[in-house]
């Protein structure tokens, strides 16, 4: 064989291995290029208004950024159904997105299943319902909350509530999910309001973040206690339940009512003097919010332990 011959044999199995190797390369890249991070938003009860809001809220976004981001949504039942919003997150681990957004249901259940999605390279940001710093420090976990201040907010409306009354007057606090840390917080904002103007607390009960369940236990305080003032509400769902009690009770405009959340059917009870105040914690934003955390620990190739513990949101008062 020539040495032009071995050269020309040479350049020709050069040019054939090119055009085997660059399909490959080509679609390699566009495929990478194509590839959105994959969000899923695992929310609490969808049959709140408030989580309803959130979900439409991140879905509109999701909408005006089609290109940078796929959503997945998803909740559960009630407000107490821990084991299901267990198990969606574990079928958000099977499905390996690459990030969770997390309203707890219950602020320690969800710490080990949101270890395991931080074990398996998911980017978890806490929304709404703090997790347990406590137990997140005991697994050796840092998971971003991004929400208001909950008891700020709930002093805020305490506040408010405040000006109608003098020391002395009974109240009772319909309490949201015990074990939740926000329910937790908005109890303390209310007690710091009430002992600021010397009312006395003389009641608190779970009503569960729940309409029936809010205006049970509203009925039990106005029947248990006679010369109560006013109902502190954890959340408007169970100021609506209030609101029920109140005028069965015949003392419609005699108790005051106060909620959280400002929820669509809060208004018009707002604007008629129903319910003195609530607060307004931006439902439709506060997952945008959370999406928006997590996108730019993937953009930047950040790992879990290395986001901000805390990114703190708006809350207003909001009255008639």
């Amino acid at each position: 064989m020539t040495h032009r011959t071995r050269r020309r044999l040479v350049t020709t199995a050069a040019m054939l291995l090119a055009v085997a190797v660059a399909p490959f390369s080509v679609t390699d890249a566009a495929a990478q290029a194509a590839k959105k991070p994959k969000v899923a938003l695992v929310m609490k009860s969808l049959a709140n208004e408030f989580f309803l809001t959130m979900e439409t809220g991140a879905k509109d976004y999701q909408k005006h950024n089609t290109d940078k981001f796929d959503l997945i949504t998803n909740g559960i039942k009630n407000e107490t159904d821990t084991a299901a919003q267990i198990n969606i997150v574990e079928q958000m681990i099977g499905s390996k997105v690459d990030a969770i957004v997390l309203a707890p249901a219950d602020s320690k259940a969800l710490v080990p299943v949101v270890k395991k999605a931080v074990d398996a390279g998911i980017i978890v940001v806490n929304i709404d319902n703090r997790l347990d710093t406590d137990v997140l420090k005991a697994k050796n976990l840092n998971v971003p909350f991004v929400g208001p201040d909950n008891r700020k907010g709930a002093e805020l409306v305490g506040n408010e509530l405040a000006k109608k009354l003098k020391a002395g007057d009974e109240v009772g606090i319909v309490e949201g999910v015990s074990t939740t840390t926000n329910a937790q917080q908005r109890t303390a904002g209310f007690k710091d309001a009430m002992e600021k103007v010397g009312a006395k607390v003389v009641s608190m009960q779970s009503g569960e973040w729940e309409i029936d369940k809010g205006n049970a236990i509203a009925a039990q305080m106005l029947t248990s206690y006679p010369n109560l003032r006013a109902l502190l509400c954890g959340n408007d769902n169970m100021a609506l339940g209030a609101v029920s009690a109140v005028r069965a009770a015949g003392k419609t405009g005699k108790v005051y009512v106060v909620g959280y959340d400002n929820i669509g059917a809060i208004k018009p009870m707002l604007k008629d003097h129903r319910v003195l105040a609530t607060a307004d914690q931006y439902a439709a934003k506060q997952a945008v919010f959370g999406i928006d955390t997590a996108l730019k620990a993937i953009s930047e190739h950040k790992k879990q332990a290395e986001l901000s513990s805390v990114v703190e949101t708006p809350v207003v008062l909001v009255t008639k």
